[in-house]
């Protein structure tokens, strides 16, 4: 999530809004950036209640092992028409690298 902290003025530049999706509490969203990594100026949602409802939506809440009941890290690019236009799902604990992201938006912009 910092990453993409550092990153937003060339997001910004795209005219794109980077909103980030967590499954913990907006309880917790508000203790880890207090405690750990700053405060975010992106809109950070929560998939906490009811557990995993956005994960399971878009088809990535673990049910199985290593971690049930976790989601799958996965970077969504969706059009202005609510439309996804690009997704790549990522390992666990691997950081998306957000020039990948903006090389997508960049293409999909022509």
């Amino acid at each position: 999530m910092p990453a993409y902290q550092a990153d937003l003025a060339k997001f910004a530049a795209l005219d794109t809004q980077v909103v980030g999706v967590s499954m913990d509490s907006p309880f917790c969203h508000i203790a880890w950036q207090e405690k750990d990594i700053g405060k975010l100026e992106y809109p950070l949602l929560s998939d906490f209640y009811p557990h995993g409802a956005v994960s399971q939506t878009y088809g990535v809440f673990r049910e199985g092992p290593p971690l049930p009941g976790i989601c799958n890290r996965v970077v969504y690019i969706i059009d202005k028409q609510g439309k996804v236009a690009w997704a790549k799902q990522y390992e666990l604990g691997e950081q998306p690298p957000n020039e990948e992201a903006l090389a997508e938006l960049r293409k999909l912009q022509g």
